[in-house]
């Protein structure tokens, strides 16, 4: 029972070291430039899906909500709208992605959550973007429309890509470290071999993106 209690501890401990985290990183992204003047790039979605992956769906909804919760009372300009898209991208991209990694804990198992994840995210935001933005822009629905595929498809395609080749690299370091100062066990860790074809492919898809994102925010 307290071996129960001490993990539980350990888990909700680890859970607010990565919310503080993914607040920093949101505040990092801010430095990113946007595409078409309201989109950002995020990588606090990075974080949310690495806690998703040690502890599971639940987990990466509860840090994407609390975090979410906190940019919009510090940082953020856009209100409860914010609030409700910033939850709904980072849930359908790491629920999604941690789901299917629980389901297959393997370097294969979170390369398809990650994949799965990104889709699932363009998807979503694709129809809450159509949904939400012309209230948030205050322009007609036409407006919007026009931009779903020449804008917010490839943004969120690229957003995703950026975030998930940074889980990629990420995940090994943050897991070892969690380790070492006990708050993780090695069966809530998974198994997850380091291959260095996955940091190179990884890598090469990180430049890939980001040289994308640059495009899209016409920087290149």
């Amino acid at each position: 029972m307290k071996q129960d209690r001490n993990s539980r501890v350990k888990t909700v401990a680890v859970i607010g070291m990565l919310c503080a985290i993914a607040f920093v990183a949101k505040l990092i992204s801010t430095v990113f430039p946007t595409v078409a003047g309201f989109l950002s790039f995020d990588l606090k979605d990075v974080i949310i899906v690495i806690g998703g992956f040690l502890y599971g769906p639940l987990a990466a909804a509860t840090i994407s909500l609390v975090v979410s919760l906190v940019e919009m009372v510090t940082v953020s300009t856009t209100g409860p709208i914010g609030l409700v898209m910033n939850v709904l991208a980072s849930c359908s991209f790491a629920c999604i992605a941690s789901a299917i990694y629980q389901k297959a804990r393997s370097i294969r198992g979170a390369i398809a959550g990650l994949v799965f994840g990104t889709l699932g995210m363009t998807a979503v935001m694709l129809l809450w973007n159509w949904l939400i933005t012309p209230l948030y822009m205050k322009v007609d629905r036409a407006v919007v429309v026009g931009m779903l595929i020449p804008v917010f498809l490839p943004f969120n395609l690229v957003k995703g890509g950026i975030n998930a080749a940074l889980a990629m690299l990420l995940y090994k370091p943050v897991v070892t470290a969690l380790r070492k100062a006990h708050f993780v066990a090695e069966s809530d860790a998974g198994r997850r071999e380091t291959k260095w074809s996955v940091i190179l492919v990884s890598c090469v898809l990180l430049v890939t993106f980001g040289l994308l994102a640059l495009v899209l925010a016409g920087k290149l």
